[in-house]
């Protein structure tokens, strides 16, 4: 979930045609439910190797994220949040609402002494890299404060069953939270909806066109002084491409979104490109349009047949990252590679 510190990771939203799908081509529960009613029992969950338990559901939580944010606001927990901090893009529309009740204790990310002033009673990150000694403080100090600390299962697979999916690590999510909170009936409708949309795109890698070879892809996040940047195997577009049937053509770098070069990128030689659209974030080259005439006006890579053939389809950059909106990514890709023609 990590990517270099110098890119940021301002991303942009295609709201126009996607708001904050839960489920490809579905609509968020939070366009249409009100304020989950929160139990009063005790829960216990694990979160990254760390227990623990509650006697009662959190009345000050503090989103570090805005993964973490816009997962609250979907369980419909906005009025069990002390604050939210580092928005990276626009909050889509149907979490408007819901997002205005919550303070911001940091417009980027939060620092120890902003967090504390707060009165956090439970602190939720999507990665464990905001829970250092410099920013929020660690898990550990926290502890000692006896604030709880949630991490997305996704930053820590290994302390997961050996085999787990990041989709499966994302809903578990969803549902811990959900125990937590005492609204496992709402997070557990979200990880079924997210489910079945899933287990849809997956439909893809049984009709691959018979007798094709598994197509390869190359995802293009971000281009930075010149360089690409690319999903890695560790990042979830490699997760994503064998639910529908293709390959990441780098597969095989230990990274989620390693630095490459132009001519890394030919020599792999994709079957089809997926730009992450970086729109909102305003520099130059962020933008799909750019990075399309960028590739196409390379000397190298505007001879790859991908580029030459338009092989080459959008996605809102953050939703490349395990989110609840991840789903909505999985399905464009699922439908580009039908548009291209990979699927009978």
């Amino acid at each position: 979930m990590r990517h270099p510190a110098r890119l940021g990771i301002a991303l942009t939203i295609a709201l126009a045609t996607a708001g904050c799908s839960t489920a490809a081509g579905g609509g968020s529960q939070a366009d249409n439910e009100p304020a989950a009613q929160v139990s009063g029992k005790a829960a216990s969950v694990t979160s990254c190797g760390r227990q623990m338990s509650f006697a009662a559901p959190p009345k000050r939580t503090v989103a570090l994220d805005q993964t973490s944010t816009e997962t609250l606001l979907e369980l419909g927990l906005q009025d069990r949040m002390a604050g939210t901090a580092n928005l990276k893009t626009k909050i889509p529309s149907p979490y408007e609402a819901a997002y205005a009740k919550v303070p911001v204790i940091a417009p980027k990310i939060a620092t120890g002494e902003q967090l504390r002033a707060a009165t956090p009673d439970f602190v939720v990150a999507g990665s464990t890299d905001l829970f250092t000694k410099d920013r929020a403080g660690t898990r550990e100090e926290l502890d000692a404060l006896k604030v709880p600390t949630f991490v997305s299962a996704v930053d820590c697979p290994q302390q997961n069953p050996a085999g787990t999916t990041p989709f499966e690590l994302l809903f578990s999510d969803y549902e811990n939270l959900g125990k937590v909170f005492g609204t496992e009936e709402r997070a557990g409708k979200l990880a079924a909806e997210q489910r079945a949309a899933v287990a849809k795109a997956g439909q893809n890698a049984a009709k691959v066109a018979q007798g094709a070879d598994q197509p390869t892809v190359v995802y293009l996040y971000s281009v930075f002084n010149g360089m690409p940047y690319v999903a890695g195997r560790t990042g979830l577009p490699s997760e994503m491409s064998r639910i529908v049937g293709a390959k990441n053509a780098f597969d095989d770098v230990n990274e989620d979104w390693p630095e490459v070069s132009w001519e890394e990128v030919a020599k792999r030689d994709p079957d089809f490109i997926v730009i992450g659209d970086l729109s909102e974030r305003g520099r130059p080259g962020d933008s799909a349009a750019e990075k399309r005439a960028a590739m196409t006006e390379h000397p190298v890579i505007s001879k790859l047949a991908a580029v030459r053939n338009n092989k080459i389809f959008e996605v809102p950059g953050i939703e490349l990252d395990p989110s609840v909106r991840s789903v909505h990514a999985l399905g464009l890709l699922a439908d580009g590679m039908k548009d291209l023609g990979y699927v009978r």
